[in-house]
């Protein structure tokens, strides 16, 4: 671990060493996606509700989707890399590393300026919380936070994904980015408002509404069973076919030899 550690202290020094185009461009990331903020606001100012959720209820969903793909794209934006790596051959030098490869891909090119995504959150989660009528209690406090800590990991798993496909392409694939920066976009409202289908696939196959829309009924009241609770748990088993499609690609890779 001490490896990785200082793979993350030389990339944060790095990254550090301009300061004002560090702090420039975190504040650029966070103005960019203030819009979408700006956007809810606008709604509301027409309408009183979308789907029976609140001004207040939508911007809770609205700061866990933003809060979970923040952390996850910081841990997981590096894998865009991917299919670079594998054009030029660089790939080949990395797998005969006795390290995790994956690892080896991340953290030298982790984007702290993503940061900026996480404040933006933080202050929408500010703005949402007295306003979004729920009556916090430590376990609604615990469920929230395993829906920003599990968003993340799956989040992560939407990169991952998305950068095992270089092994069959070795191109990357713009169109895929609906699976990640789509799926941020999407995650403005609650997944219900997108009709039955769509919330039937981001429950059973991208896992999105385990973290975001079944939580919040538990958050609200709407519902009491334990499955709403434990929703954020459940989507961590989206894991598992990601981590098998990667180690898929992975044994049927070939070199460019680049």
């Amino acid at each position: 671990m001490r490896l990785y550690w200082n793979y993350f202290l030389m990339e944060f020094k790095s990254q550090m060493q301009y300061k004002v185009s560090f702090f420039l461009t975190m504040t650029g990331q966070f103005l960019t996606a203030f819009t979408s903020f700006l956007g809810i606001r606008f709604l509301f100012d027409k309408i009183s509700g979308v789907d029976d959720f609140s001004y207040g209820q939508v911007l809770l969903c609205f700061s866990v989707v933003m809060m979970s793909f923040s952390i996850g794209e910081l841990a997981g934006g590096g894998l865009a890399t991917f299919p670079g790596l594998l054009r030029n051959g660089e790939l080949d030098r990395i797998l005969v590393r006795p390290r995790s490869i994956i690892l080896q891909i991340i953290m030298p090119n982790m984007d702290f300026s993503r940061l900026g995504l996480l404040l933006q959150a933080i202050i929408v989660l500010g703005i949402a919380i007295p306003v979004s009528g729920v009556v916090w209690t430590w376990k609604k406090a615990l469920v929230f936070c395993l829906m920003v800590a599990c968003g993340s990991v799956v989040f992560f798993c939407l990169f991952l994904l998305v950068a095992a496909f270089a092994f069959f392409t070795v191109q990357s694939l713009d169109f895929l980015n609906i699976f990640t920066y789509g799926m941020r976009a999407f995650g403005k409202y609650p997944f219900s408002v997108y009709g039955e289908a769509v919330l039937k696939v981001l429950t059973f196959v991208i896992p999105l509404a385990l973290i975001q829309y079944y939580p919040l009924l538990y958050l609200l009241d709407r519902e009491t069973g334990f499955w709403f609770m434990a929703a954020p748990l459940l989507s961590l088993l989206f894991v598992i076919p990601c981590r098998w499609f990667y180690r898929f690609g992975l044994r049927h890779y070939q070199s460019t030899g680049s």
